[in-house]
């Protein structure tokens, strides 16, 4: 039986901590600390539920980030 793959690993951060900040600021601030992707989401958008490892979710009204999740 072939080994199970070993997902890659994810940057130690708090998506909670982007929360208020500026669309651009966030998405900045989310590539330094790590995130292979950053994906900026209008609100209700939708999307498919795949969970994606390295990838921050960033729902954004007003150009300020409303909601943050990991995947």
């Amino acid at each position: 039986m072939a080994p199970l793959p070993t997902p890659p690993a994810e940057p130690q951060d708090d998506p909670a901590a982007y929360v208020g900040l500026g669309a651009e600021e966030a998405e900045r601030r989310a590539r330094a600390r790590g995130w292979s992707t950053v994906r900026s989401l209008a609100p209700g958008a939708f999307i498919t539920m795949e969970y994606l490892a390295g990838r921050l979710n960033f729902e954004v009204a007003d150009g300020t980030v409303t909601r943050c999740w990991k995947g």
